[in-house]
């Protein structure tokens, strides 16, 4: 019920005190403040139980190519769930990027660490990211070293960890990650590198994926340079060293 207006003895209305300049403005940055708190656990949610149709590196990398008139490209990506892509993907990428994943809740510490060592040495720059991090950047964000995209990753980390299951989180990488210029996922890559379903994947062709991971624009896993066999063969022993299928077993 619409509440009567104020007036004087005279009857004329008592003037409404309106709102400061700074404290609507105020009001508004509080309120753009929940939103985007809110928003990326709504996302998150959401993307537990709905297979993405793109990710934001994909859709970059698209405008790039509009904007820089290549004509030629064409990005390849089709999802697939995790029970129908060969399981040496997922352990090779595993054994390649993050072996303390099973147990880890998003940052791996002790790596962190080691990197940070290394770093300070003046030895060739050595990243820490998790499989969850870095399907947080992929799916939400995009690339580049600043703060403000660290903080955002490590946001979106911890909303990936709490929310979704570890399965999740790797079927989602897995399907997500980028495995050469414009190919994301396994599907994409296992046709486009070797002409086969992501089901049909070879321990040796996991791990040549796996391989080229930290640069996939400049490696190629169905025409492997010396570094990306080197990087191969180490991944396929780490593999058994983890375990293996029994690996993945241990995350459900």
């Amino acid at each position: 019920m619409e509440q009567p207006a104020l007036r004087h003895g005279d009857g004329t209305a008592v003037p409404q005190a309106r709102p400061s300049f700074a404290r609507r403005w105020l009001r508004r940055l509080l309120w753009l403040g929940v939103l985007i708190a809110v928003l990326p656990v709504l996302q998150v949610l959401a993307l537990r139980f709905i297979d993405p149709p793109f990710s934001t590196f994909m859709a970059i990398r698209q405008v790039e190519a509009w904007t820089g008139g290549e004509r030629d490209f064409n990005l390849y990506y089709q999802w697939r769930d995790f029970d129908r892509i060969a399981s040496s993907l997922p352990v090779s990428m595993i054994a390649a990027e993050d072996q303390n994943f099973a147990s880890h809740r998003g940052f791996d510490l002790d790596a962190i660490e080691k990197a940070r060592a290394h770093n300070a040495s003046g030895g060739r720059m050595r990243g820490a990211s998790t499989i969850s991090q870095q399907t947080a950047k992929n799916l939400f964000l995009w690339g580049g070293r600043s703060w403000v995209r660290k903080g955002l990753e490590g946001y979106y980390t911890l909303l990936i960890e709490t929310l979704w299951p570890k399965t999740r989180i790797l079927e989602v990488y897995v399907n997500v990650a980028e495995f050469g210029d414009g190919i994301y996922g396994a599907q994409a890559a296992a046709k486009r590198h070797f002409g086969k379903d992501a089901a049909q994947l070879s321990a040796g062709e996991s791990a040549r994926l796996a391989a080229v991971l930290p640069s996939p624009q400049r490696y190629n896993a169905s025409r492997p340079g010396p570094y990306v066999q080197r990087r191969a063969q180490w991944i396929q022993r780490n593999a058994r060293q983890i375990g293996g299928e029994s690996y993945l077993e241990a995350l459900k």
